[in-house]
């Protein structure tokens, strides 16, 4: 495939790879590298469903509170929670295994440990908070904070698959890590783009540093812990990266 079908394909695979949404049929599915592009238009997909629930949940005259829990469950229904188990996985993996195999290990299996569950709370409950005070405060704003943190905390994904190694010999760590430079800027381009369109700009600046430093910090712990990245350390990544970006815009 070329052009315009090529870049199309690419769009359709991120969607299945990153959410639970319904995205048809592949004939010719491209390599999953190629896609990385498209993680930040995954994000704005994902981010304006959950945009659109805490609209009209606020519009409804429901509490500011209770609108951004519903906003925040559209968004983990829309991606079938697979950032926030990636997340789980890793705080499982690298609290409770003695070793790279162990860590390896637990990641894989699926059940939630002390270490997952207690990250999955502090990830729910600090994105619920700054969310509900945003809709309090800035209910015209938050919207398109969760747009612009949806996109830009999936956009670091690209460079981590093309500066970490794979810590597996499968996964989608593995199949992704054929990625280019090129590709990872493109949707570095679109997070800027969208992070100058929909914040104000020192609000932009500072969203996009600590989502950066975030993500750089988790990378270095990896490639310790586990000697590279796998899905569960993006996750992991997107989770840190977003909470960044809250911490950010609610403070």
């Amino acid at each position: 495939m070329t052009g315009l079908r090529a870049r199309v394909a690419e769009v359709q695979l991120a969607v299945m790879l990153l959410t639970r949404l319904p995205a048809g049929r592949m004939a010719e599915a491209p390599p999953i590298g190629a896609a990385i592009w498209a993680f930040p238009l995954v994000g704005a997909l994902v981010g304006g469903i959950a945009a659109a629930v805490l609209t009209g949940a606020l519009t409804l005259g429901i509490a500011p509170a209770l609108a951004a829990g519903l906003a925040l469950a559209a968004g983990v229904l829309a991606t079938g929670g697979l950032h926030e188990d990636g997340l789980a996985d890793c705080a499982d993996g690298f609290g409770g295994g003695r070793d790279r195999a162990r860590k390896l290990e637990i990641m894989r299996d699926s059940r939630i440990g002390s270490y997952g569950g207690l990250a999955l709370i502090l990830s729910l409950g600090l994105r619920w908070q700054a969310l509900a005070l945003l809709a309090a405060h800035q209910p015209a704003f938050a919207p398109a904070a969760i747009v612009a943190l949806a996109m830009s905390s999936r956009a670091g994904l690209g460079f981590a698959l093309l500066w970490l190694p794979p810590a597996r010999d499968d996964g989608m760590g593995k199949s992704a890590a054929g990625t280019s430079f090129a590709r990872a800027v493109i949707g570095l381009a679109l997070t800027g783009l969208s992070l100058a369109v929909l914040l104000p700009w020192p609000s932009a600046l500072w969203v996009l540093a600590a989502m950066t430093a975030a993500q750089l910090i988790f990378a270095l712990i990896a490639l310790r812990q586990i000697g590279g990245q796998s899905g569960d350390v993006l996750g992991a990544m997107q989770q840190l990266a977003e909470i960044a970006g809250w911490l950010v815009l609610a403070r």
